[in-house]
């Protein structure tokens, strides 16, 4: 077992390849933590529900030893962006899918 702790930043429009990932790191013994994947696209979260989430997984990062940011063909939306730029300020390990 690795023991490291990651949690996987990236859009939701990549679910799948977030779970995927999630489950490749976990299979190669790392402690991984994503972030919540709606199971179906009728869900609506309020702003405010959106925000708490938001800071839910900013928690995540700050117990990780490192970022695995899911970006698809170079894609990085600006809630990805504030977490890579909040994982920078905590001194995290950031890994680029692509």
């Amino acid at each position: 077992m690795k023991n490291k702790i990651i949690t996987i930043c990236g859009s939701l429009k990549f679910q799948e390849e977030i779970i995927k990932t999630a489950i490749k790191l976990e299979l190669e013994g790392y402690t991984v933590l994503i972030p919540i994947i709606p199971i179906t696209n009728n869900l609506s979260l309020t702003s405010e529900e959106k925000t708490i989430l938001g800071q839910i997984h900013k928690e995540r990062i700050k117990i990780s030893d490192a970022i695995y940011v899911v970006n698809l063909n170079n894609y990085i939306g600006s809630s990805t962006k504030s977490e890579i730029e909040y994982a920078q300020k905590l001194n995290k390990e950031i890994i680029y899918y692509q």
